[in-house]
């Protein structure tokens, strides 16, 4: 599939069932592609989907099929995308949370490998039933500590707000998890503390 160029071809790019609840439509969604009027589809769109469907396949279903229905927040970026919400951020603009294009890669940046060669898929996703839930400081752990046992997840990076989670997929998974809510950083789980 070659990069959307017309309605009609990203139309057909968003209806990709890339699981049994996910399209890579809700996958393209992008703030600051609307706001920038930059158009946010994969250069790549084969392994866009490739790594996608592994994604949602691997990480995602099994998730939303556990806790409740994902909310999409920020999956796919085009380089363009990324490398403005980079700038943005470095600029000192609120609401740009963007790291550089070489540490996306494989990560929010779907259809390009990483400096090692290897494919990889991140989202940022809230699932809303947990975090009415487990609202309590520190109970994104409950989530991570599931997701550490259960899924074969690459890395995982926990927010404060609606215990967002960064959730990555990668050919070869680093199992790391790190959070910006508390308790803050690298978090180690009990069986290895």
């Amino acid at each position: 599939m070659k990069k959307p160029a017309t309605v009609e071809a990203l139309d057909k790019l968003g209806r990709v069932r890339l699981s049994k609840h996910f399209f890579m439509r809700e996958m393209l969604m992008s703030e600051i592609a609307q706001v920038h009027g930059l158009l946010n589809a994969p250069d790549d769109p084969d392994l866009a989907i490739e790594v996608g469907t592994r994604l949602c396949e691997d990480l995602l279903e099994p998730i939303q099929e556990r806790w409740g229905r994902i909310t999409i927040r920020s999956a796919y970026r085009s380089a363009e995308v990324n490398a403005l919400g980079n700038a943005m951020q470095k600029a000192g603009k609120t609401g740009y949370t963007c790291a550089s294009n070489e540490a996306n890669n494989a990560r929010h940046i779907w259809d390009r490998l990483d400096a090692n060669g290897h494919k990889g898929a991140m989202a940022c996703i809230v699932i809303p039933d947990f975090a009415d839930v487990y609202p309590e400081e520190g109970g994104w752990q409950v989530l991570a500590r599931w997701i550490d046992e259960m899924l074969p997840y690459s890395s995982l990076h926990f927010f404060p707000k609606l215990w967002a989670v960064n959730v990555g997929w990668h050919e070869v998974p680093e199992r790391r998890i790190d959070s910006y809510a508390v308790p803050k950083g690298r978090w180690v789980s009990k069986e290895t503390a």
